[in-house]
């Protein structure tokens, strides 16, 4: 677990196991580099929370988010990449050698560094939101849909993960209320057609949630329409005594310890080109933590190996030539 304050050195640190960290970890260690991966929590990062992985291509049917993360973490290890469960309190990379310090007092040296640290999903920013959370306010359809079996559920977003996840929330609600603030969804026109025909959903359009509230268990929401300004009050019903409110309104990139250090865009994700060099050279970015169009397991996974190839390559001419 670490926490002996001692110096470790490596050629490459990877912060993050999500499908990024743990491809580059894969990568890296393949190519017979001292790897290590900094991950706090769990490895797999947001898959871990996903149910259905069709989209992943190859993927075996019925493949989901934790058996995925289950191969990769195996492979990982089987390549000989350590892994450690420690999270990053601070960065120097200003010398040849990249300086990491983590929570529990130890030192990683290292010749280079994949940063990929991810992103977390945004919260409605209401009151009562946080002391709810995981008393029926969640940001994970598959962690939580089945404590919701034939209860009432709200979900708040439009674009394609609020919509699909709604989809996936009826398999156990009695009723999912997609609430949205705009007057149409942002969803690909796909989903959204397959959305309508099922019974199960309704909608609340030009609609915020101004407030959650509950004694220990979310128990109503008010939401507000923000074209009249109008606020109902939306209680549990009586006999189920307790609903759901399922937040899907994207995400926040998890840059903090980076600002002044590696570039970034204005709302904080990484900027790298497409060899996934950041403007620090030997420090590199993969995955949801950049800037980028597209945010999927299959594209964190390529930007994981293309950064553990490149660091490869950054170590050869740096420190062999």
């Amino acid at each position: 677990m670490g926490g002996t304050g001692m110096e470790k050195h490596y050629d490459v640190v990877i912060i993050g196991a999500g499908p990024a960290g743990l491809s580059a970890g894969l990568y890296a260690a393949r190519a017979k580099m001292k790897t290590v991966i900094l991950e706090k929590e769990k490895p797999g990062g947001q898959i871990a929370t996903t149910d259905e992985v069709a989209n992943y291509p190859g993927s075996v049917e019925h493949a989901t988010g934790p058996s995925l993360v289950e191969r990769m973490v195996a492979q990982c290890d089987e390549f000989g990449a350590e892994r450690v469960k420690d999270g990053v309190k601070s960065i120097d990379f200003n010398g040849d050698l990249k300086v990491i310090e983590t929570e529990s007092g130890d030192i990683y040296k290292a010749k280079a560094v994949i940063v990929a640290t991810g992103a977390s999903p945004k919260k409605i920013g209401c009151p009562g939101e946080a002391e709810l959370t995981g008393k029926g306010v969640s940001y994970c359809a598959t962690c939580d849909a089945d404590f919701f079996t034939d209860l009432e559920v709200y979900c708040v977003g439009g674009g394609d993960t609020a919509v699909e996840e709604a989809m996936y929330l009826t398999k156990f609600a009695r009723k999912v209320t997609l609430v949205h603030r705009r007057d149409e969804f942002r969803a690909a026109k796909s989903i959204i057609e397959k959305v309508k025909k099922n019974e199960k959903v309704e909608y609340l359009m030009d609609s915020v949630v101004e407030e959650v509230y509950g004694d220990g268990i979310l128990e109503g929401i008010k939401v507000k329409n923000v074209k009249t300004g109008e606020v109902v009050d939306i209680p549990a019903s009586e006999d189920d005594g307790t609903m759901g409110v399922f937040v899907f309104i994207g995400y926040d990139p998890l840059t903090a310890l980076f600002k002044g250090v590696l570039d970034m865009d204005q709302t904080g994700y990484l900027i790298a080109d497409e060899n996934m060099n950041t403007n620090i050279p030997g420090v590199f970015a993969a995955g949801d933590v950049r800037q980028k169009v597209l945010r999927q397991v299959v594209t964190a996974t390529a930007d994981g190996a293309i950064a553990a190839v490149m660091a490869e390559k950054y170590i050869e001419d740096k420190f062999h030539a």
